[in-house]
Order: structure tokens, then sequence, then C-alpha cells
């Protein structure tokens, strides 16, 4: 497998830290995916977009610091909306001027290998100052006009697996603030909490009880919740004798891509699945847990 990585911004190539160094030292909203079918589409695109496109507002209008570098003090609008096929526009057309230097050039990639890339919009504060607000322009476009896109591009072996059928996890800290955007500052925020990690531990869970179990550190976090006991059902089981539950956006967790695939399957087969955290004082209930992100 091909160790290269490229970062892409501003029509340049650069060779590129690991992801994680690469989140760690800019500010922004982001999003990860892989190609599929031998890097001819990725997974979820459209999907990955819109919540992108999400989390650019929210970090715009609740918590600029998050979008913008480390001490600026930006005008923004607060309310301002950020549309989907806009950014889908902006980062799309990065990501064609950047495929074409990368896989094109590099010869090291074999029909083994697809591309993670990890997709970085940050908001840049000179942009954003030279704007003339007394002008008509259209506030949408302005939106647009202080926003750099960041592409991570490496290699990423095929298939996906976790190469193990079960998740070690641990309970470690509380949940995030600004759950429902994805941003970058986030990798660094949680780096505290690997110190309590366990040895062998897949994944970290986040609680602010406790109790009620809220998602992972970089994933979703499921249990399937037997509502009847095995006791009480004299004709066999059933679909409606489980749930499958996971805590609500509202509660503060990440609206996972994954996430939202597993809720949709859940209710196309009939699946009773309720937006619950899951609590561990009913753990003997649950018959199974699982957590899903792009790396599970």
């Amino acid at each position: 497998m091909s160790n290269c990585r490229f970062l892409y911004h501003n029509d340049v190539i650069l060779e590129a830290p690991p992801v994680t160094t690469f989140l760690e030292s800019q500010t922004g909203a982001y999003t990860t995916t892989r190609t599929i079918n031998n890097g001819t589409s990725f997974l979820f695109w459209e999907r990955h977009m819109k919540r992108l496109s999400s989390s650019i507002r929210i970090l715009l209008n609740s918590k600029p610091d998050l979008l913008f570098s480390s001490g600026s003090s930006p005008r923004f609008w607060m309310n301002q909306p950020v549309p989907y096929s806009n950014i889908y526009d902006l980062v799309n057309g990065s990501m064609s001027e950047a495929l074409k230097s990368v896989v094109v050039k590099e010869s090291k990639r074999s029909y083994e290998e697809e591309l993670a890339v990890t997709v970085l919009v940050t908001g840049n504060v000179e942009k954003l100052n030279s704007l003339d607000d007394g002008n008509n322009c259209d506030e949408e476009r302005k939106v647009l006009d202080f926003l750099d896109v960041w592409l991570h591009i490496g290699y990423s072996p095929f298939p996906l697996s976790v190469g193990e059928n079960a998740a070690s996890l641990a309970l470690v800290g509380r949940g995030r603030n600004v759950a429902a955007a994805k941003y970058s500052d986030w990798v660094r925020l949680r780096k505290p909490l690997e110190k309590f990690r366990p040895l062998s531990t897949t994944e970290l869970l986040l609680s602010n009880d406790g109790d009620h179990l809220l998602e992972g550190c970089i994933t979703n976090f499921f249990v399937v919740f037997r509502r009847v006991k095995s006791s009480e059902n004299l004709y066999g089981g059933s679909l409606n004798e489980f749930e499958v539950q996971t805590a609500p956006i509202t509660d503060g967790v990440l609206p996972g891509v994954i996430r939202d695939i597993v809720i949709e399957v859940c209710l196309s087969k009939g699946i009773p699945c309720r937006e619950r955290a899951p609590s561990w004082s009913d753990h003997e209930l649950w018959e199974e847990a699982f957590i899903t992100s792009r790396y599970f």
C-alpha cells in the first residue's frame, strides 16, 4: 500500500502530514470519506457535503472561533444561510483539480487501494475583512468569498475492515460542545482523554451523567435493547421484541452519516428504532451494542 499523502490548497499540491496532525494545525469544519469502485466515486458524498454545509452554518452563527483561526474576531452575519449547493460546488471545484494532480500523476496507487479524503473548510479572516459591507452583493456569495477549502488525500486499503468482530469500549469523558457540527478543534480537545484509554480499547465513549451514553470520540453508539424479557415472550423471538437505541442529536451528538443510514435501514426493514441515549443502568437488557463511523 502506498504511504503517500497529499495536501491541496489554492491550486498547490504539497506532501501532507498524517490527517490528525493536519486537522490539529487548522481551524474549521470538516468531513472525511473515501472512494469506492477503484476511485471512481465517493462513499455517501452528497450526505457528507450536506453535513459539511450544516457544520459551517452552525459554527458561523454560534461559534465562529471554531471556523476562523484562533484569536481572530471576525465580522460575520448571524443566521446567514449556507446553501448546500454552494458548498457542493465550492468543494467539487477544488476536488476536481486535486484529483487531476494527485491521481493522474501518482503512479504508486494500485487497483487494491482507494483514496481517503478529508475536506476541511476554514474561514479566512483577511478575505472576510476585505468585503465591503455597504455593497449590495449577494449575501450567500459573501459567505463563499471568505471560505477556504483544504483537501487531505491519502491511500486506504480496500476493502475496509476492522479485522475482528468485537470492539472494546471505555467511558472516559463528557459530551462535546457544539456536537452537531464536525470541527477540527475536537481533534485537539479529545487528546487529553487518551490518557484514560485502557489497553486494547477500540473507542472512548462520552456521557454527561455517567449513565446515558452519547457517542464515541469518533463514532456514534448504538445498542439493541430487549423490550420484552425472554420469559414473557411465549411465542418466540420477533423484531418487535427489540429496538435499536442511539442518543438523539438534541442530547449533543454528531449527526454521523453512517448513523443516519443505520436509522434509515431500521425504519425500512420494520426494525423499531428510538433516538434515546442508551442507559448503562439498563445494560442487562442490551442484546448487543455497536459503533459506527467511516472507520468501523
